[in-house]
């Protein structure tokens, strides 16, 4: 396995490999920092809308955390990894799309199952504007997010797909910047702070 990583490095990498990755008992005597090291980087790129939904913005430094967690806590070995690569690097971002998680996060039991229930399709739902371009989220294919009777999953994977011209835009674009949700029975939007712009402008080649 690889060296010690510095993930607030800048520089755009679109897929952890294997080389990347820590020796487990040298990534727990570095856990504490490394977590702490990530907490403000994935705190610009948390976005709350509404009273229950939160889109959590990836990235690869966000997601080379995230499978080493999942490593160093299931334990798995050098078996493991193959199925932790092709579960997370999906999810950072490739230079022209930005990638987030959704997360339904609502601890009532029963709210959340009614609110689940009628929110099906919402990852078709959800858009970013700024200036005259408006996009439409692309959902991650992995597994279908809605059940048959419409009920939607509280975790949902999302991608916004930029052309070139709009990731030019977005890069220099100093307005506002909206991200919502249109579904029907979840209608809110919020708008973007100049450091959540700066960090998903980031991640655009």
């Amino acid at each position: 396995m690889g060296n010690v990583v510095n993930i607030s490095d800048r520089r755009q990498k679109t897929e952890v490999s294997a080389a990347d990755l820590m020796d487990m008992s040298e990534y727990g005597k570095i856990r504490k920092q490394k977590r702490a090291e990530l907490r403000p980087v994935k705190a610009v790129r948390r976005v709350a809308i509404g009273p229950h939904a939160t889109f959590y913005f990836e990235s690869y430094q966000t997601m080379w955390l995230q499978i080493h967690e999942m490593l160093f806590i299931e334990k798995g070995g050098a078996a493991q990894i193959p199925d932790e690569l092709n579960a997370y690097n999906p999810l950072i971002p490739k230079g022209r799309d930005l990638s987030a998680t959704l997360m339904f996060e609502i601890d009532d039991e029963k709210l959340r199952k009614t609110v689940l229930g009628c929110l099906g399709g919402v990852e078709e739902t959800i858009f970013l504007k700024f200036g005259d371009h408006e996009i439409m989220s692309r959902a991650e294919t992995d597994v279908d997010r809605t059940t048959a009777d419409g009920k939607a999953s509280s975790v949902q994977f999302i991608h916004i797909d930029f052309t070139d011209e709009q990731a030019e835009t977005f890069k220099s674009f100093d307005g506002d910047v909206m991200l919502g949700i249109r579904h029907a029975h979840y209608p809110h939007m919020t708008l973007l702070s100049a450091a959540t712009r700066a960090a998903l402008a980031a991640d655009l080649a």
